[in-house]
């Protein structure tokens, strides 16, 4: 799956993988919001729990590639780095179905819902990128998509702004502040990682050129 014609193994379609896994995370959050129902939100946790465990499985897959590899295509460091990062991606979605269970949330509000779409927007820039990122030095589409990173990651901060001072200004409930506060950062939190994978391969094509 990730041999290229001349056998060896193709690190840049590893990538890419590992990003579909994050857009999948995505993609269930995004489907579990939008049609939220309590009784069935266990099963979408354990359908989440699987796509993260594939996720893990195709990193460790990769780094088990890498410690054999003779001459990877870049540097062994930023192969370790950038799978971590696209990895954090996948595992920080995760981690916002599984605060919804454990707050016992029992419905959604719509800019919860806002922010799961830009986490999808998020996540669908960051594989394009990735795609970009083999031919990185003839790709005349890579700065763009790092451009529409940042811009998304910037989308996420405004709402998060927003909503945390409507929290702060119309919740007196002491508990219900701390779970709308912790999953509104969350949430934040995966916009952020996917503008670290960008960053990251900002740094890597720097290091290369």
């Amino acid at each position: 799956m990730f041999t290229r014609k001349d056998g060896a193994f193709n690190y840049f379609k590893a990538f890419i993988d590992l990003s579909d896994y994050s857009l999948k995370a995505a993609n269930l959050l995004v489907d579990t919001l939008s049609q939220f129902n309590r009784q069935k939100l266990d099963y979408k946790i354990r359908k989440m729990q699987d796509i993260e465990h594939a996720a893990d499985l195709a990193k460790h897959s990769l780094i088990n590639k890498l410690v054999k590899e003779f001459l990877p295509p870049i540097e062994r460091e930023d192969i370790l780095i950038l799978s971590e990062k696209i990895d954090d991606v996948t595992d920080t979605i995760e981690s916002v179905l599984l605060n919804i269970g454990v707050f016992n949330v029992q419905s959604i509000p719509k800019e919860l819902l806002k922010f799961s779409k830009v986490i999808f927007e998020c996540c669908k820039s960051m594989r394009l990128a990735l795609i970009e990122f083999e031919n990185y030095r003839k790709s005349k589409k890579l700065d763009r998509i790092i451009i529409e990173i940042n811009t998304k990651k910037e989308t996420a901060d405004r709402l998060y702004m927003n909503e945390m001072k409507k929290l702060y200004m119309f919740t007196a409930n002491p508990i219900k502040l701390m779970i709308w506060k912790d999953l509104l950062q969350s949430m934040r939190k995966c916009c952020i990682a996917c503008e670290d994978v960008a960053n990251t391969i900002q740094i890597i094509v720097m290091k290369s050129l």
